[in-house]
């Protein structure tokens, strides 16, 4: 092989790092997002309703890794919302006004994927009104698979115009459709899992009814609680001040979105609960709490966490842990 001169392998290397450095800055050769990863999905499912003549209700199907969803007005971002709950009232709006909304979804390490497709609803006319639509009559369900339930109901009565309804589920509004329907698909259940649905009709004033007649139904098939439950359970306990307390940590279960909330059952009965505000664990929760000044005594304890649908996941294997052992 001939001797290539320093000078001009110096420049050969120049240009081949050159290449190199071009096409990195391209993303060729990378993943999705540069190589962190596929970035989360545009959200599909997308529907937008008036909910009264100053709110517009948004709601979106779930996208895989979301951590959180954007939704914009136009260009506007106008709220934030959790991975699990995946619909949003947009307040403070105008009457008689044609709005557009789409929705991103951000994952855990912050990035953005693409917009929805754009969906547009219109606010009807303000009305001075103080009297409540009449409360929805003959409201009915029958499951829709064993992830969903269709309901169904009269027409709610007004001085004007009833202009939505809104499901709930227990406490929680979990769905709302415009005032022209009497049906809604409540989708996202589980299987084998006993529900509660009530119906309400809302104004364009905003002045909402009394509940329909609630609706109680069992999804079909089984669910034996083992994909929902938190895994890894570890206990141990702890002296401090006189007192013994139980150091519990475990594994969060893969859902729909962060599990903000999770009850801890001592002994076969329910002795506390946990709410996460923003700081949401992911690789493993962690939690302490009294237990009673007397050494050597054994407690059985397992956790559960409360799911996107507003029902409890089921429990994780039970462990034994003795106040005072090493």
């Amino acid at each position: 092989m001939r001797d290539v001169p320093v000078a001009a392998l110096a420049r050969r290397c120049a240009l081949l790092c050159g290449t190199l450095v071009l096409l990195a800055s391209c993303g060729w050769g990378a993943g999705e997002d540069g190589g962190g990863g596929a970035l989360p999905g545009a959200p599909t499912g997308v529907t937008a309703a008036a909910g009264s003549a100053t709110t517009v209700h948004v709601m979106w199907h779930a996208v895989d890794g979301a951590e959180t969803y954007e939704v914009y007005r136009g260009g506007t971002l106008v709220k934030e919302v959790p991975a699990p709950e995946r619909m949003v009232d947009v307040t403070r709006l105008h009457p008689t006004t044609a709005y557009a909304f789409t929705v991103r979804a951000r994952d855990a390490d912050g990035r953005l994927g693409p917009r929805s497709r754009e969906v547009r609803a219109t606010t009807p006319a303000a009305a001075s009104d103080e009297n409540a639509p009449t409360r929805p009559g003959n409201v009915h369900g029958r499951a829709a698979g064993s992830r969903a339930v269709q309901l169904t109901w009269s027409a709610a009565k007004d001085d004007h115009d009833v202009v939505s309804y809104d499901v709930y589920q227990g406490d929680a509004k979990v769905h709302s459709v415009g005032g022209e329907q009497t049906a809604a698909v409540v989708t996202g259940l589980r299987p084998g899992t006993r529900y509660a649905f009530t119906v309400r009709a809302r104004d364009a004033a905003d002045n909402v009814s009394p509940a329909g007649a609630p609706v109680r139904l069992t999804t079909p098939g089984s669910d034996d609680g083992r994909a929902t439950a938190p895994t890894g359970l570890r206990a141990a306990s702890h002296l401090a001040d006189g007192a013994y307390y139980l150091d519990l940590s475990w594994i969060p279960p893969r859902t729909d979105g962060p599990v903000t909330e999770y009850q801890v059952h001592l002994d076969g009965r329910a002795a506390t609960s946990l709410v996460y505000g923003a700081d949401v664990p992911r690789d493993r929760a962690e939690y302490s709490f009294y237990a009673g000044r007397e050494a050597g005594v054994t407690h059985r304890v397992r956790v559960r966490a409360r799911l996107a649908d507003g029902t409890w996941g089921g429990f994780s294997a039970e462990r034994e842990v003795t106040t005072g052992a090493g």
